[in-house]
């Protein structure tokens, strides 16, 4: 009888069309799936859409993919998702312009500080994408750099090179850090 129960359970397992199991997958992994595709889009909304999206992949494609590799064909679909957008907008973003604004009318001490946040934002803006990320999901998130190699797919020691790559040219374009 034993037996039988865990057959069961391994044959409803191998099911992600089960709307139990597809439950169970989104709320355990939209939330780091989100800051995932958040940090490389760095707008929230959009993060929002490529989550939302790779799911409804998910549940498009449920019967071809086994419950054990969810988790990665949702983060491949998002981040697919993210390198059409900015393959998209490149476009655009090269012909658009940049307007700072910064208002007068505040104490010198919330300029200096909106003056740094800028710094810091367009310091992490030009980062490579890949540096960014890892910057992000290690600073931010509180994720291991095993963690985000796995996520990444590639090896520690290539976050290692990232992170530190990463902080040498925040250092370089801000003072104070």
């Amino acid at each position: 009888m034993k037996c039988r129960g865990i057959k069961y359970s391994a044959a409803i397992m191998d099911n992600v069309c089960d709307d139990h199991i597809y439950s169970q997958l989104f709320r355990t992994h939209s939330k780091t799936v989100f800051n995932y595709i958040y940090y490389k889009f760095g707008d929230e909304e959009k993060a929002r859409d490529a989550v939302q999206e790779a799911f409804v992949k998910l549940w498009e494609n449920c019967a071809k993919v086994a419950p054990e590799k969810a988790k990665a064909f949702v983060y491949t679909v998002a981040n697919n998702l993210y390198l059409n957008v900015i393959k998209a907008e490149k476009v655009r973003l090269k012909h658009r312009k940049e307007g700072g604004t910064t208002t007068r009318q505040d104490p010198e001490f919330l300029m200096e500080e909106q003056e740094f946040k800028k710094k810091l934002e367009d310091a992490l803006t030009d980062l490579p994408g890949n540096q960014r990320t890892t910057f992000l999901l290690n600073r931010i998130d509180g994720k291991t750099y095993a963690q985000i190699a796995e996520l990444e797919g590639v090896s520690v020691k290539a976050i290692e090179k990232r992170m530190h790559q990463a902080l040498k040219s925040l250092r370089e374009k801000i003072d104070g850090i």
